[in-house]
Parts: structure tokens; C-alpha cells; sequence
């Protein structure tokens, strides 16, 4: 009788959280329009990839006048139903930095043996409410640490005391928050990060190391 070959071992879940900023501000040239457009493109890309080391899962926080809330529990991207943001109030960052670490620490969201997750934080702004106790709690977390961090600021009123925000949020000098100074640029940027992870997903490593900064450049030129 012959012998049954092994099952190949499923893939790990390789989650993506989006912190998006959903401010009145974003309502302001197309900044959100663009968001939801970018986010919806990034998850139908994920959706067709079939990889046999990663699974994609996509969740994104949201930020505004209802404060910080699970806009999307992070599912696997050929599971989801996109379902725009809507926009309002202030910038509550340090209230979606907590709604973070506690969803990272779920182990029934986001299984234990799943890759360190990529957090993108979107923003056009400074934070209104107290961040940096948030954040350090973040970085002190087993995943939120671990984590590959980026973040991108969008419009041109935003300050390099904006940017310094969004530097604390990557907590590694290595890479910096990049500026889409003209909305556009937005698209742009989720297009290269969506290969990046694809990628990723694809030789079953994720790390920083990892990440095409030149292909990014390339993309915003």
C-alpha cells in the first residue's frame, strides 16, 4: 500500500494594519477619496496572490470622531469586503495606538504563530490627543515592537513637527516616514507597499531588511 504524502503545513498569517487618520482634515483634496481607493487596490491585489508560505491578512484602525476603532478586523485579504472610511472630528493617534497593541496581543485575531505583522500609519496631521505613553507602550509589546513600522504623511501643510511624529512611530532610523506631498503620490506609495509584502509572502521572510526603499523612490518619482 503506498504511502500518503504529508500535507504541506498551511500558510502563517502575514497581517497588515493600516492606522489610518480619518480627521476632518482628510476630507480635504481627495486625501481620504485617495485612502479608500489605495486600501480597496491593495486588498484586490492581495486577494489574487496564492501564496504557499504567507497568507496576506488586512485590518485597519481608524482615527477620528468617533476616536480609534476597528474600521477592519484583519482577515484574509481574499475574504474582505472593502468598505470605505469616512471622515470627521480630530486626530485621537494616541487612543488608535492602544486599540493597536491590545488587538496585536489577541491571539484569536492574529494567531500566535503569525509573522511580526507591517503597521502603516496614514496621516495628514498632528495628533490631539496625549501619544507618546501610547507609542512607547506600543514599541514595549512583543509584536508591536517587532513589527515593520512605516508611515506616510500626506499634503503639503504638514511640519517637520508632523513628520517627527511619524518618525517616533518607526522608531528606527533606517527608514523614514515618506512625504506625498501631492495626493497622488498616496496611490503610489500603496502600489510599491503592496508588492513589498506580496513579496514578502511569497519566500516566507519578513523583516525590514526585506524592504526596496530604491523601488519606493522609484515609485514616487
Amino acid at each position: 500500500m503506498p504511502l500518503s504524502r504529508p500535507s504541506a503545513a498551511p500558510p502563517r498569517a502575514l497581517p497588515v494594519i493600516v492606522l489610518a487618520d480619518v480627521s476632518g482634515s482628510m476630507t480635504q483634496l481627495r486625501k481620504l477619496e485617495t485612502l479608500n481607493e489605495s486600501i480597496a487596490t491593495m486588498i484586490r491585489s492581495f486577494a489574487a496572490e496564492r501564496p504557499v508560505r504567507g497568507e496576506i491578512q488586512v485590518g485597519v484602525v481608524a482615527f477620528g470622531r468617533q476616536g480609534a476603532v476597528l474600521h477592519q478586523p484583519p482577515v484574509p485579504a481574499a475574504d474582505l469586503e472593502w468598505s470605505d472610511l469616512r471622515a470627521g472630528g480630530r486626530t485621537p493617534l494616541g487612543a488608535a495606538l492602544d486599540l493597536l497593541t491590545e488587538l496585536l496581543a489577541d491571539e484569536k485575531v492574529i494567531p500566535r504563530n503569525a509573522f511580526m505583522p507591517t503597521l502603516i500609519l496614514v496621516s495628514d496631521g498632528k495628533p490631539t490627543d496625549e501619544w507618546e505613553e501610547p507609542l512607547r507602550r506600543l514599541l514595549a509589546s512583543p509584536r508591536g515592537g517587532k513589527a515593520i513600522r512605516l508611515a506616510v504623511g500626506i499634503g503639503q501643510d504638514m511640519d517637520d513637527d508632523d513628520f517627527q511624529v511619524l518618525r517616533a512611530f518607526i522608531a528606527d532610523p533606517s527608514i523614514e516616514p515618506q512625504r506625498a506631498d501631492q495626493v497622488h503620490l498616496l496611490s503610489r506609495y500603496f502600489s510599491w507597499l503592496t508588492m513589498s509584502v506580496s513579496r514578502q509572502a511569497r519566500v516566507g521572510r519578513q523583516s525590514s531588511a526585506e524592504i526596496d526603499f530604491d523601488e519606493l523612490d522609484e515609485f514616487l518619482a
